[in-house]
Parts: C-alpha cells; sequence; structure tokens
C-alpha cells in the first residue's frame, strides 16, 4: 500500500529520486495533472509505503502468538543533532519513563512545523497518541508499579542523528546500527560494561563493537560523551513543557527532574 506518491499512466507508483528523470505525465499525490515542468513535488515529502508483516523473511515465528512474546527492552528514539548521547540506558523504570516523556526531535515532514526546529515528541509518540499525553505517562509508571520488577523490560534512548560542527551525520546508522543492538543485549545478559553519567547508562570506552567501523576517537568521544553543560540547559526546557499537562502530569515526573538538576549540578 503506497500513500501520498504520484501515479504514472501505466498505473505504476513513482516519486522523487526514484528514477533519474520523471516520467513525461503523472497524477501528483493531490489527484493533478503533473509534467516536468511542474513547480510542486509529485510525492508527498512523507510519502510512505506498507506492506504485510508475513512477507518478512525473517519475521519471528511467535510474532502473531496470541500469548505474547517476553520483552527484554524496550528501545526510544529521537532525532537531535546535539547534547543527546549515541544509546543511553535508564537507571530504573521510573528513570527510563522519564527518559521517553523527554524525547524531542528536530522537525521532519512527519510532523508539521518547521523542518528541522526542535519539539518534544514524548516517546516519538506525539503525532500518533489519541489521548492525553500526561495520562500516558501515569500509565507507564503504573506498569512499573504493577509489574514483576524481574520482568519488566530495561529502557534505553537511542539517538542516530548526532552531527559534527559541520553538520555532517557522526554516526553511519542503518545496518551499523546493530552494533548498538549488540550492545543492549549484552547490558541485558551481563556482558557489556556500562559508565554512569547524570543522565543514564552509557558504553564504557571498549564495549560497544567497533570491529571494522571507520570512525574517529573524536567521533566516538562526541556520540558517547555527557556535555554537562548543554544537559543544564536540556533540564531547563523540561518544566516549559510539563507545565503543559496541567494536573495531569504524574508528580513523578517532576521529582525525577529534580534529580536530574541535582546531578547535573
Amino acid at each position: 500500500i503506497f500513500t501520498n506518491v504520484a501515479l504514472s499512466d501505466d498505473g505504476d507508483v513513482w516519486w522523487e529520486g526514484l528514477t533519474g528523470e520523471p516520467p513525461a505525465h503523472l497524477i501528483d499525490w493531490k489527484g493533478r495533472d503533473r509534467t516536468p515542468v511542474s513547480p510542486e513535488p509529485a510525492a508527498h515529502p512523507n510519502a510512505r509505503f506498507t506492506t504485510p508483516a508475513a512477507q518478512c523473511p525473517i519475521i519471528a515465528p511467535e510474532w502473531d502468538d496470541p500469548a505474547g512474546v517476553p520483552i527484554s527492552a524496550v528501545l526510544f528514539g529521537g532525532r537531535r543533532a546535539s547534547t543527546v548521547p549515541l544509546v543511553t540506558e535508564s537507571f530504573d523504570w521510573d528513570h527510563g519513563v522519564f527518559l521517553g516523556a523527554n524525547v524531542a526531535s528536530e522537525k521532519t515532514a512527519a510532523a508539521e512545523g518547521t523542518v528541522g526546529e526542535l519539539r518534544h515528541d514524548p516517546f516519538a509518540m506525539l503525532p500518533f497518541c489519541g489521548y492525553n499525553m500526561g495520562d500516558y505517562f501515569g500509565h507507564w509508571l503504573d506498569i512499573g508499579r504493577s509489574a514483576d520488577p524481574a520482568k519488566l523490560p530495561r529502557l534505553f534512548y537511542v539517538n542516530w542523528f548526532r552531527k559534527d560542527a559541520s553538520g555532517r551525520f557522526v554516526w553511519p546508522g542503518y545496518g551499523e546500527n546493530i552494533r548498538v543492538l549488540k550492545w543492549i543485549i549484552q547490558r541485558l545478559s551481563g556482558d557489556a560494561a556500562a559508565a554512569r553519567t547524570p543522565i543514564g547508562y552509557l558504553p564504557a570506552p571498549g564495549s560497544l563493537d567497533l570491529d571494522g567501523l571507520d570512525i574517529t576517537g573524536d567521533d566516538l568521544d562526541l556520540l558517547l560523551t555527557v556535555n554537562t553543560e548543554a544537559w543544564r540547559l536540556e533540564a531547563e526546557r523540561i518544566p516549559e513543557f510539563f507545565r503543559t499537562f496541567g494536573a495531569q502530569l504524574p508528580p513523578r515526573l517532576w521529582e525525577l527532574h529534580r534529580e536530574l538538576v541535582e546531578r547535573l549540578s
């Protein structure tokens, strides 16, 4: 299923970048006739496709088991050019909820607003959550109170989009993200070391598998170092965001914010 793409005269889909030259005639994503000289793009910047999960050749046989499957880790992801490290493990469940609640991303075509502008996107769910996010935070905290602590997933915050001063993406991303997933899995098994920082646990030196990866020491420092001053500024932004939820924000999140400020002082 394709959404917001263009339609060619032979009934195929098309979007910018699919071919070197655009077809002579298309129906654009708004249903209008389009030629190569038309001023607007044929496809929406957030055009998407979806395909049945069953077509994935490596899907786990338990993927639709009605009994469910154990979850060992949950990853929250933000799109941040600065400040946020490559991967952070929470201190505990509540702290992980705090990390998720404070996910922020530079805007992309998937959200309204100026592309590149920083916006809070708790749990990377803001465009998709159908009820008050303050209640959503509370439901996450309730899981931690009601579940067997030994069975709770560990919570992590990843950021594949860190940039250096020149605007270059420092981490290669894509398939190389498996290196971070390997560290997370090894954290679960007790086979990877971590360094405690004011914002959470980060990979200890040498614990992230970088074998065969062309990455400099400076780049690695940028990815895995906590800039205390930048994080103080980050912490200063949080209350304004939290206040938007009024009385529906769980008090526990205010406590966790105070703890962050204390660790950064």
